[in-house]
Protein backbone atom coordinates (compact mmCIF):
# COMPACT_ATOMS: atom_id res chain seq x y z
CA UNK A 1 0.00 0.00 0.00
CA UNK A 2 0.95 3.57 -0.66
CA UNK A 3 -0.34 6.19 0.84
CA UNK A 4 -2.26 8.69 -1.58
CA UNK A 5 -3.88 12.05 -2.04
CA UNK A 6 -6.75 13.21 -4.01
CA UNK A 7 -5.19 15.34 -6.70
CA UNK A 8 -9.01 16.44 -7.80
CA UNK A 9 -11.63 15.45 -9.74
CA UNK A 10 -11.93 15.52 -13.68
CA UNK A 11 -14.66 14.47 -16.18
CA UNK A 12 -14.06 12.18 -18.98
CA UNK A 13 -14.68 12.46 -22.29
CA UNK A 14 -18.34 11.33 -21.87
CA UNK A 15 -18.83 13.28 -18.71
CA UNK A 16 -18.55 10.93 -16.05
CA UNK A 17 -16.60 11.96 -12.91
CA UNK A 18 -13.21 10.62 -12.08
CA UNK A 19 -11.49 10.98 -8.93
CA UNK A 20 -7.75 11.23 -9.45
CA UNK A 21 -5.50 9.87 -6.69
CA UNK A 22 -1.62 10.09 -6.17
CA UNK A 23 0.94 8.77 -4.13
CA UNK A 24 1.60 11.55 -1.40
CA UNK A 25 5.37 11.57 -1.50
CA UNK A 26 5.65 12.00 -5.82
CA UNK A 27 6.55 15.11 -6.94
CA UNK A 28 4.28 17.20 -9.24
CA UNK A 29 4.67 15.40 -13.24
CA UNK A 30 6.21 12.53 -11.94
CA UNK A 31 4.88 8.93 -11.59
CA UNK A 32 1.42 7.52 -11.81
CA UNK A 33 -1.85 8.79 -11.18
CA UNK A 34 -4.97 6.69 -10.34
CA UNK A 35 -8.32 7.12 -11.91
CA UNK A 36 -11.40 6.03 -10.11
CA UNK A 37 -14.72 6.46 -12.30
CA UNK A 38 -17.36 7.85 -9.73
CA UNK A 39 -21.10 9.30 -9.41
CA UNK A 40 -21.73 12.95 -9.93
CA UNK A 41 -23.24 12.79 -6.50
CA UNK A 42 -20.02 11.50 -4.83
CA UNK A 43 -17.84 14.09 -6.85
CA UNK A 44 -19.55 16.77 -5.34
CA UNK A 45 -19.48 15.50 -1.97
CA UNK A 46 -16.10 15.18 -2.73
CA UNK A 47 -14.79 18.62 -4.29
CA UNK A 48 -17.42 20.01 -1.10
CA UNK A 49 -14.97 18.58 1.46
CA UNK A 50 -11.72 19.61 -0.16
CA UNK A 51 -12.65 22.81 -0.50
CA UNK A 52 -14.08 23.08 2.83
CA UNK A 53 -17.88 24.47 1.75
CA UNK A 54 -20.72 23.09 3.25
CA UNK A 55 -24.29 22.02 1.76
CA UNK A 56 -27.42 23.95 2.88
CA UNK A 57 -28.03 20.28 4.43
CA UNK A 58 -25.92 17.15 5.29
CA UNK A 59 -25.19 15.04 2.58
CA UNK A 60 -24.55 11.14 2.91
CA UNK A 61 -21.08 11.47 3.92
CA UNK A 62 -21.85 14.04 6.34
CA UNK A 63 -24.50 11.78 7.98
CA UNK A 64 -21.81 9.44 8.03
CA UNK A 65 -19.51 11.78 9.77
CA UNK A 66 -21.91 12.61 12.41
CA UNK A 67 -23.45 9.31 12.99
CA UNK A 68 -19.49 7.53 13.44
CA UNK A 69 -19.06 10.73 16.19
CA UNK A 70 -22.11 9.84 17.53
CA UNK A 71 -21.43 6.32 18.45
CA UNK A 72 -17.69 7.17 19.13
CA UNK A 73 -16.18 5.80 16.47
CA UNK A 74 -13.29 7.17 14.49
CA UNK A 75 -11.98 6.42 10.90
CA UNK A 76 -8.50 5.47 10.80
CA UNK A 77 -7.78 5.13 7.56
CA UNK A 78 -9.41 3.90 3.59
CA UNK A 79 -7.72 1.59 1.50
CA UNK A 80 -8.79 1.28 -2.29
CA UNK A 81 -7.26 -2.52 -2.48
CA UNK A 82 -8.41 -3.64 -5.60
CA UNK A 83 -9.74 -4.04 -9.05
CA UNK A 84 -11.80 -7.15 -10.30
CA UNK A 85 -13.80 -6.88 -13.76
CA UNK A 86 -13.41 -3.07 -13.75
CA UNK A 87 -14.54 -2.45 -10.01
CA UNK A 88 -12.47 -0.69 -7.66
CA UNK A 89 -12.68 -2.26 -3.65
CA UNK A 90 -11.98 0.25 -0.68
CA UNK A 91 -12.23 -0.95 2.82
CA UNK A 92 -12.70 1.77 6.00
CA UNK A 93 -10.87 0.84 8.88
CA UNK A 94 -12.60 1.77 11.85
CA UNK A 95 -11.68 2.63 15.32
CA UNK A 96 -14.49 1.52 18.27
CA UNK A 97 -15.53 1.24 21.27
CA UNK A 98 -15.44 -2.42 20.76
CA UNK A 99 -12.44 -2.62 18.93
CA UNK A 100 -11.24 -2.29 15.58
CA UNK A 101 -13.83 -2.60 12.41
CA UNK A 102 -13.02 -2.83 9.02
CA UNK A 103 -16.02 -2.16 6.29
CA UNK A 104 -16.18 -2.87 2.70
CA UNK A 105 -17.10 0.12 0.72
CA UNK A 106 -17.11 1.62 -2.73
CA UNK A 107 -13.70 4.05 -3.11
CA UNK A 108 -15.95 6.97 -3.61
CA UNK A 109 -17.87 6.95 -0.38
CA UNK A 110 -14.85 5.86 1.31
CA UNK A 111 -12.90 8.54 -0.70
CA UNK A 112 -15.83 11.00 0.78
CA UNK A 113 -15.43 9.61 3.97
CA UNK A 114 -11.73 10.01 4.43
CA UNK A 115 -11.66 13.40 3.18
CA UNK A 116 -14.28 14.67 5.95
CA UNK A 117 -12.26 12.54 8.66
CA UNK A 118 -8.78 13.66 7.48
CA UNK A 119 -8.19 9.82 7.74
CA UNK A 120 -5.22 8.47 6.11
CA UNK A 121 -5.87 7.26 2.54
CA UNK A 122 -4.36 4.27 0.77
CA UNK A 123 -3.97 2.63 -2.44
CA UNK A 124 -2.53 -0.90 -3.34
CA UNK A 125 0.86 -0.43 -5.12
CA UNK A 126 -0.32 -2.81 -8.29
CA UNK A 127 -3.41 -0.56 -9.00
CA UNK A 128 -1.16 2.16 -10.18
CA UNK A 129 0.61 -0.58 -12.22
CA UNK A 130 -2.63 -1.82 -13.77
CA UNK A 131 -4.99 0.64 -13.90
CA UNK A 132 -2.72 4.53 -13.77
CA UNK A 133 -1.92 6.89 -16.21
CA UNK A 134 1.28 9.04 -16.02
CA UNK A 135 0.92 11.91 -13.61
CA UNK A 136 2.47 14.17 -16.70
CA UNK A 137 -0.59 13.98 -18.55
CA UNK A 138 -3.66 14.81 -15.60
CA UNK A 139 -1.24 17.50 -12.89
CA UNK A 140 -1.45 21.15 -14.42
CA UNK A 141 1.35 22.54 -16.69
CA UNK A 142 1.91 25.38 -18.10
CA UNK A 143 2.49 23.74 -21.71
CA UNK A 144 0.29 23.49 -23.88
CA UNK A 145 1.74 20.34 -25.13
CA UNK A 146 0.75 18.40 -21.97
CA UNK A 147 -2.49 19.71 -21.64
CA UNK A 148 -3.67 18.43 -24.82
CA UNK A 149 -2.43 15.10 -24.50
CA UNK A 150 -4.45 15.32 -20.98
CA UNK A 151 -7.41 16.58 -23.01
CA UNK A 152 -6.65 13.91 -25.71
CA UNK A 153 -6.70 10.73 -23.20
CA UNK A 154 -10.13 12.46 -21.61
CA UNK A 155 -11.71 11.88 -25.07
CA UNK A 156 -10.59 8.53 -25.33
CA UNK A 157 -10.63 6.75 -22.44
CA UNK A 158 -13.40 4.45 -21.52
CA UNK A 159 -14.25 2.42 -17.79
CA UNK A 160 -13.76 -0.22 -19.77
CA UNK A 161 -10.10 0.15 -20.63
CA UNK A 162 -9.44 -0.67 -17.02
CA UNK A 163 -11.36 -3.98 -16.88
CA UNK A 164 -9.08 -6.99 -16.14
Amino acid sequence: MVQVRVLGVALDAAGQHIILLKPLLEEPGEGRVLPIWIGAQEATSILLAITGEHAPRPMTHDLMKTLLDTVHAQVERVEVTRIEDGTFYADITLSTPSGPLILDARPSDAVALAVRTGASLFAADEMFVEAGISAEIVEPHTDDEKVDEFEKFLEEVDPEDFQG
